[in-house]
């Protein structure tokens, strides 16, 4: 069992008191103006193969919990057939034309507001990841996240569409550092802090930096 971080700091509590409500507010809002970009996003996906234009994903959730994460596809079909749940890296061969735009401006993950309105996430948190994925800096074939340190820490809270992690480190961040700083954001939690996170990750998406292997902002 994972032991539970100190919130000693009276902004969490108020953090956590507004969190939800903002949440339901917002992507209730986002979905209804966002809708438009929705079906022209879909109608490229399917222009481009034929294929599906969502692709749900399970993802652990609070508590560890497994949820249907939903998402525009942004790889070929049937692209984690042989090597199962592993993390795209750079130029990856799989990603589409479209899903390359996408991802580069976190488009492909509108329809996770859904899950955000469900209460499966929160629009900020550590990163939503799958069961058994692989570490793609080490050997894929052994490397399981579930063994790196922090990994069920971060758990005590909702998975988020952005985050301290999300925004600030670069995607080839060894998953070691990456949970080091999902548990700084579980610590620090505030909700001007969301704020300022949704602020900078409007911006990178503005700039299509989401991909970048270098410092984002």
């Amino acid at each position: 069992m994972a032991k539970s971080l100190p919130s000693a700091r009276p902004g969490v509590w108020r953090a956590l008191f507004l969190k939800r409500p903002f949440d339901i507010v917002i992507s209730s809002l986002g979905i209804v103006l966002s809708s438009p970009v929705w079906l022209l996003i879909a109608l490229l996906i399917w222009l481009e193969d034929r294929g599906p234009v969502f692709y749900p994903q399970d993802r652990v959730g609070k508590g560890g919990r497994i949820f249907k994460a939903l998402k525009f596809r942004s790889m070929i079909k049937e692209a984690e057939r042989e090597q199962g749940p592993v993390q795209a890296v750079e130029n990856d061969p799989r990603v589409t034309k479209v899903g390359r735009i996408l991802r580069a401006t976190a488009m492909d993950e509108l329809p996770q507001l859904l899950n955000i309105l469900r209460g499966d996430m929160s629009f900020v948190g550590p990163r939503a990841l799958r069961p058994h994925e692989k570490e793609v800096r080490a050997n894929p074939e052994t490397k399981d996240i579930e063994d790196i340190p922090g990994y069920q820490e971060r758990h005590e809270v909702r998975p988020g569409l952005t985050g301290l992690t999300q925004v600030y480190l670069p995607g080839d961040t060894p998953r070691r550092n990456k949970f080091r700083t999902d548990l700084l954001y579980i610590k620090k939690r505030s909700f001007w802090l969301d704020m300022k996170l949704i602020v900078l990750s409007f911006w990178i998406t503005f700039r299509g930096k989401w991909e970048s292997r270098q410092a984002k902002i």
